[in-house]
């Protein structure tokens, strides 16, 4: 063996037995997230056929000890996947995460500005996320801003927030999305 050889097994990383069952019950529990998405959101990841079919078995699965061993099999296949894409979304669609309450903000931000400014707030949106229907939107706006004015519960602000939510999540998805 050379020098240069030993040198190279020497920068293999180390990972110490604990290490190791601390980064497979991090893809178990990452896998038991993913069943947390929407439906959705759920068939649009990048994820192998196997691990989508394993996923969908474990709904029926009700004995403890059988789903605990269901999920450590979840756990081996999660090793194959891309395991950033997967983070990324789960951060979109956890309540404690940053990226999530960010998001939130923007899209109440959205609504606020859709109900008070009209017509730019409106021609901004709708660069900003092309996919949305404008005749739509428009309807759901002046029904918000009636409910406003005659002060009424807001159901359609609700939906106006639920369109406008639906259409970041989309756009999450979309490929020339950067994030």
């Amino acid at each position: 063996m050379s020098d240069n050889e030993q040198f190279e097994d020497d920068e293999l990383e180390y990972k110490s037995k604990t290490q190791v069952k601390k980064d497979m019950h991090a893809l178990q529990a990452m896998g038991e997230r993913l069943l947390t998405l929407p439906a959705k959101v759920f068939e649009r990841l990048p994820l192998t056929p196997r691990l989508r079919e394993a996923l969908e078995e474990s709904k029926r699965i009700t004995s403890f000890n059988a789903r605990k061993r269901h999920f450590q099999f979840i756990g081996k296949l999660m090793r194959d996947q891309d395991l950033e894409t997967i983070q990324n979304v789960l951060d979109h669609f956890d309540t404690a995460s940053d990226e999530y309450n960010r998001l939130f903000h923007l899209m109440e931000r959205w609504r606020d500005r859709l109900l008070t400014e009209g017509n730019t707030a409106l021609a901004e949106f709708v660069e900003a996320y092309p996919a949305a229907d404008r005749q739509h939107l428009r309807q759901l706006i002046r029904n918000a801003q009636k409910e406003q004015q005659q002060n009424k519960p807001p159901a359609s602000s609700r939906k106006l927030f639920r369109y406008i939510r639906d259409l970041a999540e989309e756009a999450c998805f979309s490929p020339d999305h950067s994030k």
